[in-house]
């Protein structure tokens, strides 16, 4: 997975740097993610997913004419997970109960983006688009570090779908996964958690 992040950045890289004829733009982010804390051993410590806020500033840069252009994002996205910790006698023991983790992340998204731009001039109605990229996570807190620990750096891969509605309006769904760990439980070494993070948002692209 390392590699497929160090492709794709490799590809946005290369598109920038060499296609001349660009058009860029950027706008106000803001959505919501529905999040996993799905740990590595699911049997030992039961979780469900939950609901957080995300909002921020994202940029785009359209090559001309061919519809791909690549993007980023500065983001607050808050991930959290209900952790049912209370019904394991390890960390009941302890005093700990079904408690919400936490994750107060900084996201750095990265993005291939292609939109279809040949709709007979539908288009400025109306266009979809598709994207894939790297997403760069860091954490300035996280909660209950008493019972887990986080490591400040993850690294995600981020796709999704959309449309961009009047040219101005981009609305979207999107898929992103860590490919480290996300949260370490530090009453058991091999117990560890990844994020799985399914999301919508809308930004609203300023001329």
């Amino acid at each position: 997975m390392k590699r497929i992040t160090l492709l794709i950045t490799a590809v946005l890289l290369t598109c920038a740097a060499s296609m001349a004829q660009t058009t860029s733009r950027w706008g106000i982010t803001a959505g919501v993610n529905y999040n996993e804390l799905h740990f590595k051993q699911k049997d030992i410590v039961p979780s469900t997913r939950m609901w957080g806020p995300q909002v921020g500033v994202t940029g785009e840069m359209n090559f001309s004419g061919i519809g791909f252009g690549v993007e980023g994002a500065l983001l607050y996205t808050l991930k959290q997970g209900k952790v049912n910790y209370g019904d394991r006698t390890v960390w009941s023991s302890v005093g700990a109960g079904n408690e919400t983790v936490s994750m107060h992340y900084i996201d750095v998204p990265l993005h291939l983006k292609f939109k279809y731009n040949r709709l007979g001039g539908f288009e400025s109605t109306l266009m979809p688009l598709v994207y894939v990229g790297p997403q760069f996570s860091f954490l300035p807190y996280g909660n209950h570090k008493e019972l887990n620990t986080y490591p400040p750096v993850n690294v995600y891969i981020d796709m999704g779908v959309g449309c961009e509605i009047l040219e101005r309006l981009q609305v979207r769904g999107g898929y992103n996964f860590s490919i480290g760990q996300s949260l370490h439980t530090k009453l058991l070494d091999d117990n560890i958690a990844k994020n799985r993070t399914w999301y919508v948002n809308l930004t609203w692209f300023l001329k």
